[in-house]
């Protein structure tokens, strides 16, 4: 059965990227994967764990994002912890190139979905967020859920 391109379904989003970082720009990317990756991203088994995205003279290249060995692999599984590089217009990834270098922003991905068959990753240009930041980031998510919390009492 053929899947529609437009079908979205969303494997994993970087919580803590939202946390640590204010994300200024997002980019849709494609990632060129081996032998039985996909597989594994489809079950759900890899990890954000302080990955980043890197910016050489032609190509971006996602760093520390980490893939399990497929669970029915034969000898031929992939490495888990290899970079891998992600597939963008040539445009694209020299204004990336040029806002990371000149105005010291990171480039981190953000979520990992699959557009139809193919897997594709949320590329995202962040600024660093300071202590304080993530402070205020932390009471007021506390202060929404008593909110929260106090509406659905009232509400019963």
């Amino acid at each position: 059965m053929k899947q529609d391109k437009n079908t979205f379904k969303l494997l994993q989003k970087n919580k803590k990227a939202y946390f640590n970082y204010e994300v200024l720009e997002d980019l849709e990317c494609g990632i060129a994967l081996v032998g039985t990756e996909v597989k594994s991203l489809r079950e759900g088994r890899f990890s954000f764990a302080d990955s980043y995205v890197t910016v050489t003279d032609r190509t971006l290249t996602l760093v520390g994002l980490t893939i399990q060995p497929y669970t029915h692999g034969n000898i031929h599984n992939h490495d888990p912890n290899r970079n891998r590089r992600l597939l963008a217009h040539k445009s694209e990834i020299k204004r990336l190139k040029r806002k990371v270098i000149e105005k010291g922003f990171t480039l981190v991905p953000t979520s990992i979905y699959l557009r139809g068959n193919l897997v594709k990753v949320q590329v995202s240009l962040c600024r660093g967020k300071q202590l304080h930041d993530k402070r205020a980031a932390t009471k007021e998510r506390d202060l929404n859920r008593d909110m929260r919390r106090e509406v659905k009492q009232l509400q019963y």
